[in-house]
């Protein structure tokens, strides 16, 4: 919304009956109610939102990191409702969405792959087939989605059959698509990305790698750019094999290209074809308003730099804040942010969903914000961020900002030998000891200070309390972009 009120472009949000407060829908321009709090019912609601779209006579629509954004249905709604969709071509979305297809795609194109099947399978004498060729450990994996959704990790003969037919069901549940593929397993790999953005005229560029290793349930919680174990021989080798994938696909947009690094090698995981949650830590260290791009070529212009025009400066860390308790396996801490203080100074740049009052409801992802630090160097970057996270204040709900200090300061984190098995190799909830007490305490205290000053306004006002509910709309000219 901010890119677009630079760009003199009118932002439309849509909007649950649980985020009829958000702040999402205050910074707006306009907004539009989609359906009731359950995803499916509103976010997810593609005629809601295609319908939303157009009674608000918008030109494009951005779909933003999840719900739609990779549902090739939604794109090709949007395309016949004569609304541009700031992504890439349908045909792209389901080339890469499907894992199997994408696999075949990359092997065909040269993009370097894990031993797996090119097919998906269903059968206990395919699986054993596909074992003996590539030997254990073995995963799992769901062919139409991602997310740890449908992943099995296999160790033996003992454990294939009942593996395959847990991890179907758990594929068909989350994705309506039952179908899985096996690969090899790689024991301590690092989960590095490279950004890709491309227009319609044939340009692609890369704007280098992201190391996104710290993971909890297989989702990213810290991300930094560049890695810290990635040299300009190997970067302009994953570079390369991304740019392959986005042309063999014919992509459009913006994109990232997913690689395992194991040692100096590099395999294809998969694509995603949409802008990431860790995209401001590549906008730091290169330059680049990735959002502006991605409307740019959207409006079918070229790309307005090449990959000779890029270069990196410095180093950038991205903390995500999510309300979630890290003593108790990082499950979700819904509830109401009383106390909302976030960090500020050189370097330092917020991007927050949320502000005080804000609710954290059950039905979506539950995170707060991202906090992206940068630095001329990596310690430099490290430095700031622990001051940056050392500032704040958030009470109500439990925070993994506790976690993410624990990770700013262990040595395998500083050193850079950590893989994706960070958590399981290093954390433990008593790692955190005092951190969380402390901040439990914090929390309770600003709870209670904030439950009595809204007692109080609301008996001096004469009114109910429990939060604002008025909310404005402000239209601007039609003519304006939208």
């Amino acid at each position: 919304m901010r890119t677009c009120n630079e760009l003199g472009i009118t932002s439309i949000a849509v909007f649950s009956e649980a985020d009829r407060g958000a702040l999402h829908v205050r910074m707006a321009d306009e907004a539009y109610l989609v359906g009731t709090a359950p995803a499916r019912s509103s976010y997810l609601n593609i005629q809601a939102v295609v319908d939303a779209a157009v009674r608000a006579r918008a030109d494009a629509v951005h779909p933003g990191y999840g719900f739609l954004s990779e549902n090739p249905e939604f794109a090709a709604r949007c395309r016949e409702a004569g609304i541009i969709f700031v992504g890439p071509p349908v045909e792209a979305i389901r080339a890469m969405g499907d894992k199997t297809e994408a696999r075949k795609l990359m092997l065909a194109a040269g993009v370097p792959m894990a031993p797996g099947t090119p097919d998906a399978v269903s059968t206990a004498e395919d699986a054993r087939a596909a074992a003996e060729a590539i030997g254990f450990p073995l995963l799992i994996k769901a062919a139409a989605g991602g997310g740890g959704k449908g992943m099995r990790i296999v160790r033996s003969y003992n454990d294939l059959n009942s593996s395959l037919e847990s991890a179907t069901r758990e594929a068909a549940a989350a994705f309506g698509d039952g179908r899985v593929y096996i690969e090899k397993y790689l024991e301590r790999p690092k989960h590095v990305e490279i950004q890709i953005m491309a227009d319609a005229h044939g340009n692609v560029v890369h704007l280098y790698e992201r190391e996104c290793s710290i993971q909890r349930r297989h989702q990213k919680i810290v991300e930094e750019c560049p890695s810290p174990v990635v040299d300009e021989t190997l970067r302009d080798a994953m570079g390369e094999a991304a740019k392959k994938a986005a042309q063999a696909c014919g992509y459009v947009g913006a994109g990232t290209v997913e690689f395992l690094l194991d040692g100096r090698d590099f395999f294809f995981m998969e694509m995603n074809t949409r802008l990431q949650v860790e995209h401001p830590v590549t906008e730091m260290v290169t330059g680049t308003d990735l959002v502006a791009e991605q409307i740019h070529v959207a409006d079918g212009e070229h790309l307005s730099f090449s990959q000779k025009d890029l270069s990196m400066n410095g180093h950038a860390i991205e903390c995500r804040v999510y309300a979630e308790d890290p003593t108790l396996g990082f499950l979700p801490d819904p509830g109401t942010v009383v106390r909302h203080a976030p960090p500020a100074g050189n370097g330092v740049r917020v991007d927050s969903g949320v502000d005080e009052g804000s609710e954290i409801p059950l039905h979506y992802d539950p995170m707060i914000s991202k906090v992206i630090a940068w630095g001329r160097t990596r310690e430099e970057a490290i430095r700031r961020m622990k001051r940056a996270l050392g500032e704040y204040r958030i009470a109500g709900v439990q925070t993994t900002i506790p976690f993410c200090r624990f990770v700013m300061d262990h040595p395998a984190f500083r050193d850079g030998t950590f893989s994706t098995h960070f958590i399981d190799d290093f954390f433990s909830p008593d790692a955190l000891g005092g951190d969380v007490r402390d901040r439990n305490l914090a929390s309770a205290v600003a709870t209670a200070l904030v439950a009595r000053r809204n007692g109080a306004a609301a008996e001096a006002s004469g009114v109910e309390s429990g939060g604002w509910s008025a909310w404005a709309v402000r239209r601007r000219r039609n003519s304006r972009p939208r």
